[in-house]
């Protein structure tokens, strides 16, 4: 395999052993001086066979352009059907956070379940490459259906879990001294009482310069659509929507992808990189006729006209050969905007 210099965003991207990464909805965490990304692993997931995940695989790097497959460190459990890992199981967005006091990684999953209601899945580990246990199985935190999430760490070792309450608004929770559970105290943000696709999922948080920000997308299956930026002065808000950061994006589209995660590179003076899947990329040049539809009807007020249960069958789809959409952030103030690069590499930045 020929060693990458660059970053090539939505090209296929392969591992050193000349296979597609399968990190998907993942993220990147850095454990003494190596790069750790992880994510769902769609490698059997045709969209024909009912295996919507088989675990979630992790990558390692020095310099994050060539990633080394390390394997799957949650693996799938396909003789339980009733487990949340069964292939069948919608398991999303893994994230995975250390635990300085308790020396632990701690690991929360998304399981969609089939009463359509979504549940938490928590294991920990002592190492980023497990093997992991779960700790906490069907969660319901806060009794709220939770979705799409992520999970951040205070300076002073306090965590947060921010997340959408399924179909209806943003919630940011605080966590439990193990980073386990939610200890009961949150603050509610971006409501939509109308529903998809305002409602934003996908949140993705970082820290700059005393400012919070959320990046969230809307609630449009794996279809893309535009993404928000929303900035605050404390970790519980409240926050300001401040629009779409994606630079002369004129399909609404994101750039036909879907924001994961926010990675600040070590060693970087000002560098965050915005880590995107873009889940169909055979359909890029297709008409998103669903997809049109249903924001005509919305941006004009007349959401009530589309049946958003549609949505649902555009999900099946072979997310094995999903690419990833790698692009810096560029920041004007508080602002947060994100330029389409054909090809960027870390040397271009202090």
């Amino acid at each position: 395999m020929e060693m990458r210099n660059a970053f090539y965003p939505g090209q296929v991207w392969l591992d050193t052993g000349g296979n597609r990464i399968q990190a998907h909805g993942g993220s990147i965490i850095t454990v003494d001086g190596v790069y750790y990304w992880y994510g769902e692993n769609k490698e059997k997931t045709d969209g024909k066979n009912g295996i919507w995940h088989w675990g979630v695989r992790c990558y390692a790097s020095t310099d994050l352009y060539n990633w080394e497959d390390k394997g799957i460190i949650i693996p799938p459990e396909p003789e339980d059907k009733n487990s949340s890992l069964h292939p069948s199981a919608c398991m999303d967005r893994p994230h995975i956070i250390y635990n300085e006091r308790t020396k632990k990684y701690v690991c929360w999953l998304k399981i969609m379940n089939r009463d359509r209601t979504q549940t938490e899945t928590v294991l920990t580990a002592d190492h980023i490459l497990g093997p992991y246990t779960k700790v906490r199985e069907g969660l319901r935190p806060l009794g709220m259906s939770a979705g799409d999430f992520d999970l951040a760490v205070a300076e002073d070792g306090k965590a947060y879990y921010y997340f959408e309450r399924v179909h209806s608004e943003t919630i940011c929770a605080d966590l439990t001294e193990d980073y386990t559970d939610v200890t009961g105290y949150y603050s509610t943000h971006f409501p939509h009482h109308e529903g998809p696709p305002y409602v934003r999922e996908a949140t993705a948080h970082f820290y700059r310069k005393g400012k919070h920000y959320l990046l969230t997308s809307g609630t449009t299956g794996y279809l893309p659509n535009p993404s928000e930026v929303a900035v605050a002065d404390t970790w519980h808000g409240p926050y300001r929507v401040l629009g779409d950061p994606h630079v002369g994006d004129d399909s609404r589209t994101s750039f036909h992808s879907q924001i994961s995660s926010v990675f600040k590179v070590p060693g970087k003076k000002d560098l965050y990189i915005a880590c995107a899947d873009r889940w169909l990329p055979e359909a890029m040049d297709k008409e998103y006729d669903v997809y049109k539809e249903m924001f005509e009807l919305v941006f004009s007020g007349r959401q009530e006209e589309f049946d958003f249960s549609r949505m649902g069958g555009q999900v099946v789809e072979n997310t094995s050969i999903a690419d990833y959409v790698w692009l810096p952030l560029r920041f004007e103030g508080e602002m947060v905007w994100i330029d389409w690069k054909d090809q960027w590499s870390l040397d271009e930045y202090e």
